[in-house]
């Protein structure tokens, strides 16, 4: 039978809090009272990852499915592979580090059923480092104004999918993409909660500080021309500032002679707009990259095996090496 609740969990080298991430969670659903099913993505994990996942299939077949990738593809293509092989009407995604309580699903559950078709969280207190936490809200703020798209905490993927969510979602066929802004994107009638956070069970984030710049650059990027755009208004501005500087210059020339003390100015205007053209192109690069990575039509992922029980089995072929 088809489950009512889906939780999807990207599993990366979480090898020392998988027991208690058991331990929380399928008590939290089993006291729901709905019927669920658990889908584990290990995305490439170096550590027993794998084989704890394989343990704990073993132990609860009946609601526990195992998706294993062939090496590491990131956060967002593991919950893509997880999108695609979930069969529940709601879908809610957690990560594997406890740092969102388990317990908190069936109030996401109880707003999807209120009407909304998608629910983003808020962490009440958030238990990360100041640096994490003010760079999550400037990034935040920047995103928003860049691309229209309104979500408080960005970071946060505890979150509540409604069906059709999902079925848009698995259609796109984007190389980089930002999920929840992409679920925003679809979503008829958006919501959010607030929601506890705690500090991790065990081992260390697997974000570094490139990684989360490179995140939001897919985001930015991904979703909106306006960086590209302003580029080309400064370029605009530049252009008409340069050509009265040129004027001002040539007039001084003939009114009060050479002057060789502006020349050191000359040179610091002259690096500060070969700054801006740098930034520019790398910009530039960024949408290209975009573009370079998407016509090459290689896999997003590809999928090793899948474990799962033998009534709700699908073929490997079905979901995996999925193609942009």
């Amino acid at each position: 039978m088809k489950p009512e609740i889906s939780v999807v969990i990207p599993v990366y080298n979480e090898e020392a809090g998988l027991a208690k991430l058991f331990g929380r969670l399928y008590p939290a659903l089993d006291a729901l009272g709905l019927s669920y099913e658990v889908l584990f993505v290990n995305d490439g994990s170096r550590d027993r990852s794998a084989a704890i996942l394989a343990d704990q299939f073993r132990l609860r077949p009946d609601v526990t499915r195992v998706v294993l990738f062939n090496g590491n593809y990131g956060q967002h293509m593991a919950i893509l592979a997880g999108f695609e092989a979930t069969r529940g009407d709601i879908v809610i995604t957690l990560d594997a580090d406890l740092q969102n309580p388990p317990e908190e699903i069936g109030n996401l559950i109880a707003k999807v059923r209120e009407g909304y078709d998608y629910v983003g969280s808020i962490r009440r207190e958030r238990q990360d480092s100041a640096w994490r936490t003010y760079a999550s809200r400037l990034m935040n703020r920047l995103r928003e104004r860049i691309t229209k798209i309104k979500m408080t905490d960005q970071g946060n993927m505890l979150r509540a999918y409604g069906r059709n969510i999902i079925d848009l979602i698995n259609q796109c066929k984007e190389v980089n993409t930002f999920i929840p802004a992409l679920a925003y994107t679809f979503a008829r009638n958006p919501t959010e909660i607030i929601v506890e956070h705690e500090e991790r069970a065990a081992g260390e984030s697997k974000y570094s500080f490139y990684s989360l710049v490179r995140l939001n650059f897919d985001l930015i990027t991904g979703f909106s021309l306006v960086p590209l755009q302003f580029f080309s208004m400064l370029g605009i501005l530049l252009s008409l500032a340069s050509a009265l500087l040129f004027a001002l210059l040539l007039l001084r020339r003939f009114l009060l002679g050479a002057e060789v003390e502006g020349l050191f100015t000359l040179f610091a205007i002259n690096f500060f707009l070969l700054g801006v053209i740098l930034f520019g192109i790398g910009l530039v690069g960024e949408y290209v990259g975009r573009i370079y990575q998407q016509v090459r039509g290689r896999p997003r992922y590809v999928v090793q095996t899948i474990l799962q029980d033998e009534p709700a089995r699908r073929t490997v072929r079905d979901i995996g090496a999925r193609q942009p």
